[in-house]
Parts: C-alpha cells; structure tokens; sequence
C-alpha cells in the first residue's frame, strides 16, 4: 500500500510542513529512517534524530519548531503518538483477511462456524462451540466443547480455549494464552491436599487483548469475568472467581489471586501481586512490583512497593532507606555519647 502525503495529513487531520506529493509504503523508527516510510516524533529527547532521518514523513506534535533544516515532510498534529496510532490502526485494518478452514483442522458437526472465518490446520473445535463471523483460528488452537467466540476475534497458535468458556467480540488472544483453566482449589486434610472442582467458568467480554502464555482461570462457580477493553500483557496470572473492571491494563507478570474485584480503568505495572479476596478501587495505579496485600478504597489512588503504599510516601522513604548504614552509624554513636554524659553527670553526684 502506497499513500501520500497529504493522504496522510488528511486521515488524522494534520497540517503538511514541504511536498505534499511525496510518497510512503511503511512505518519505521525515526533513528531507523528510510526513503518511502513515515515516522514520528513525540519525545524531545529524540529531536537530534529529524534533522538526519532518512524517513519522507514525519509526524511532529504542533508545538514543534525546528531548529535547523529538515529534509523530511513533516505533518503537524496535537499528538504525535496518537495519530500514529491510528496510522497504525488504519494500515492493519487494510491487511487483507484470511478466509477458509483448513483440510487438516478438525470441526465436530456440531459446532457453528461463521461466515468469512479462517480455521488453520491443526484446530481443534469440540462439540456445541460456536465461533462468530470473520474469525481467525491459527494453526493449533484449541477450543472446548460448548465455548463461545464472539465475531472478528483473532485467537493465535496453542491458545486454548476450555469447555463452556466465552470470548465476546474483536478480541485478541495471543499464542499459548490459556482461558479457563482450573482456578487453583485445594483442600488440605490429612492424607494431603484435595482437589476442589472447579465448575464455574470464565466469561471474556468485548474488545480484550490478552498476551501470550497469560492464564485466566475459570472460577469455583458462577464466573471469572474480565469485563470490555481490558488490554493484559505476556505472563499474566488472572486466578478464579476475579472480576477485572472495563479498561483497565496489566503488564508483564502481573499476579492477582483468587476472588479479588478489580475496578475500570486501573493500571497495573510489571509484577505487581495482588492478594486474594481485595477490592480494588477505579483507576488505582500500581508501579511495578508493587505487592498489594489489601483492598485500596480509593478511587485514583497510586500504590508502591511491598507492601504497597501510597506513591510518594514510597518514594520518600526510600529516599531515607539509602541512608539508614549512615543513620544507624550516627544512632550508635549518640548512644555512646548520652551515655558517656550521663556516667559525667553520676560522678558529679
């Protein structure tokens, strides 16, 4: 696909800074650059990069005044990062779909395929599955009897879907995920641990993006739920009966046990753990590592460390934790001070 640049700038609304007729067929980084694609800049301390890239486009906040000359075209915008985005979103949306089922995939009769599907070999469909139009099944997924796959979701190689599961619409599950595994249940008694069944099941609303090897366990009964928009990353654990709020986003190894409510639009970073049985408020944010062992209350609150606590008293008391050798050192040595004064103060008796 081939677009110029005033294409572009009419797209996402820019302003054209040199040749509006000057053409680009690819994405690229700007220290990357190369004649015929786009790139972009949105952090200053990149700057350096525009006035050497070899990119043909690129996309530069308003505010952007050059400091010498640039060779590339630049199209102006409010943020740089969001209409490449959409640049993004528009060029995958142009990709031509896959369609058909594979001769080597296996389909039980009684399963419901949509129109303008893509099964590829080696899937696996089970019995009373249903999968919604335009979905695309790579090589090896596996999905359980009587689950559920809304339109347009794309599910890649080795993700699994267990029996009786649901995976609503223009969802992404990346390869290896795991939906519905059994929730960590066991009873302890005197000859060792005894499974719980785990009966319940677990329900993937709308528009969720959910990263390779991620595991979302179905729940002791009744659901696990992971409700529109959330967006997890690689390696992420959602155990049994949790309920995860619209929009919200996990990176990497994030960790939550069992039967915790998260609310919307929260944010949580790499390897945050989160103890079983909380409640955590909207919009809370968790920096990384962060292990929260109780519920938050509230709303918009921002948590740090192990266990966590409230941001900048986290950042303050490290600031005070680098010094405790040199505080120690200096307590000890006021110790020995007050009490030289007070055998002083004894020998005036």
């Amino acid at each position: 696909m081939e677009f110029t640049a005033q294409m572009i700038a009419d797209l996402i609304k820019g302003t054209i800074v040199g040749d509006p007729d000057v053409k680009i067929n690819n994405f690229t980084k700007i220290e990357e650059g190369k004649p015929g694609c786009i790139s972009f800049l949105a952090n200053e301390k990149y700057e350096h990069y525009i006035y050497e890239t070899q990119s043909s486009v690129v996309l530069v906040n308003q505010d952007f005044e050059p400091k010498q000359e640039i060779k590339a075209t630049l199209i102006k915008v409010p943020d740089a990062r969001e209409a490449v985005a959409k640049l993004l979103q528009f060029y995958e949306s142009k990709k031509p779909k896959r369609e058909g089922i594979s001769d080597v995939a296996f389909i039980h009769p009684s399963a419901k395929i949509g129109e303008k599907c893509y099964i590829g070999p080696f899937v696996a469909i089970a019995e009373g599955v249903e999968i919604g139009e335009g979905c695309v099944l790579h090589p090896h997924v596996t999905i359980g009897r009587n689950a559920k796959v809304g339109a347009n979701t794309e599910i890649y190689s080795n993700a699994v879907i267990y029996h009786d599961c649901q995976v609503g619409n223009r969802c992404v599950l990346h390869a290896g995920c795991v939906i519905g595994a059994d929730g960590f249940g066991f009873q302890p008694t005197e000859k060792g641990y005894e499974k719980i069944p785990q009966i319940g099941i677990a329900i993937i609303e709308d528009d969720v993006e959910i990263g390779a090897n991620t595991c979302v366990d179905r729940a002791v009964m009744g659901a696990t739920i992971v409700h529109s928009g959330v967006k997890i990353d690689n390696l992420v654990q959602i155990a049994h009966n949790n309920e995860i709020g619209s929009h919200t986003v996990m990176s990497a190894q994030v960790g939550i046990a069992g039967s915790t409510k998260v609310g919307e639009w929260c944010m949580f970073g790499g390897q945050v753990g989160i103890a079983g049985h909380a409640t955590i408020a909207n919009r809370t944010m968790a920096g990384a590592q962060a292990g929260i062992p109780n519920s938050v209350k509230k709303e918009g609150t921002a948590v740090q460390g192990t266990p966590a606590i409230e941001g900048h008293t986290f950042w303050r008391s490290s600031a005070v934790f680098k010094k405790l050798p040199e505080m120690w050192t200096e307590m000890n040595q006021m110790k020995k001070e007050i009490k030289a004064l007070k055998e002083q103060l004894e020998q005036k008796k």
